[in-house]
């Protein structure tokens, strides 16, 4: 395969995949948006695509960089590969860890403390699918990826049903994080030690970067015989929406175990949006907000990790209001949108507002061509 040429369609949903995800990321106030919430548990809503399509884009760009890995030789490409992983790997450890110092009630700077730091998260996930990925990709035929990554979302199934429930403490997942790595290292968002990017669940997303390399493997095949993709994609994108669902009936659509339904109904859906914006953006070559998107896009790791830096930072500044204190992105909700939208749209306007503040950093990379 010598496939160089990218597409912009790819960009652009990678774009739009990670506008998406900071917007849902960094809601404030008593009321967040409605549509802008996960599932709780088993179910779906569209927030739940965000992560998912992120890998999924993941995949897509390993088709225009992989073939430029294999000419190097296969030392540099491992080399390479190894570098890449442990260094998002690395950002998403220190972005769990930072700011790393805190401040006593006597108020001395002290160190964080290393052993409660979470080990997993969202960039560490996407580093272990990458590195994964991209070794099954260099080094098997696409015939064997395929049948790996059945295997693996079958293999994922099996081992939830006889290590334990689909329960969020008696799933085998969380066991062997917390044999794996304890309590203190994972996150407890959910009030107890649960960690939605845990070990195990990290497999059944491998293959959701899988099959977004073999969605842009695809595209790649219709251009070299001048057709548009659009139909075969969403027939692709309805017969994998159809089996998750029936799937859904043994083995829930679940976002927080990454389920195997739930994989399959992410890469459909992926399918089909894939579809419709290489047709709006490439065929009928329509440049609307092309721009906007293109600059998350091609630096969507930097944009993700920018996002996160100002997220904490805005929690620890602290702002004196009245006789207490509060923090920076709290009190900018309450006395700058809450009474200007309300409590529930002014969630939404809050984190537009910083979508854009983040959008304008990553402009000046994207026009320096950083």
């Amino acid at each position: 395969m010598s496939t160089t040429q990218r597409f912009t369609a790819l960009d652009v949903f990678r774009g739009m995949t990670l506008c998406f995800m900071i917007i849902v990321n960094n809601q404030y106030g008593p009321a967040a948006f409605a549509p802008l919430e996960h599932a709780e548990w088993d179910g779906f809503t569209p927030t739940d695509l965000v992560f998912p399509s992120f890998l999924f884009a993941v995949g897509n760009a390993m088709a225009f960089t992989i073939p430029r890995l294999q000419a190097m030789g296969n030392a540099a490409v491992l080399k390479k590969i190894l570098k890449r992983t442990l260094l998002i790997f690395l950002i998403g450890y220190l972005l769990s860890w930072f700011p790393f110092f805190n401040q006593n009630d006597a108020g001395e700077w002290i160190f964080k403390p290393i052993e409660n730091t979470r080990i997993f998260g969202v960039l560490q996930r996407i580093a272990l699918c990458y590195g994964m990925a991209a070794l099954l990709i260099v080094y098997l035929p696409n015939r064997t990826i395929y049948i790996i990554s059945a295997l693996v979302l079958l293999g994922y199934w099996g081992l939830l049903y006889v290590g334990g429930d689909y329960t969020m403490l008696g799933n085998i997942g969380t066991k062997i994080d917390l044999w794996m790595i304890g309590p203190n290292h994972m996150y407890k968002g959910e009030g107890v030690p649960f960690d939605p990017e845990g070990f195990l669940s990290t497999l059944p997303a491998i293959s959701t970067c899988l099959l977004g390399y073999q969605a842009s493997i695809f595209l790649e095949k219709q251009r070299a015989i001048n057709k548009s993709p659009l139909p075969n994609l969403l027939v692709y994108g309805l017969i994998l929406i159809g089996i998750a669902m029936i799937w859904d009936k043994a083995f829930p659509i679940n976002k927080k175990l990454w389920t195997s339904s739930f994989v399959l109904l992410c890469a459909g859906i992926d399918f089909i949006l894939i579809g419709l914006i290489s047709w709006w953006v490439e065929t009928k070559e329509r440049p609307f907000a092309n721009t906007f998107f293109l600059v998350f896009g091609k630096n969507s790791i930097l944009a993700y990790a920018i996002s996160e830096l100002l997220t904490i930072q805005m929690g620890k500044i602290e702002v004196t209001e009245g006789n207490g204190v509060t923090d920076l992105g709290s009190w900018s909700y309450w006395h700058l949108f809450e009474p200007i939208f309300g409590k529930y749209n002014g969630s939404l306007a809050f984190a537009i507002s910083f979508v854009l503040v983040c959008w304008t950093i990553c402009y000046v990379f994207y026009r320096k061509k950083w």
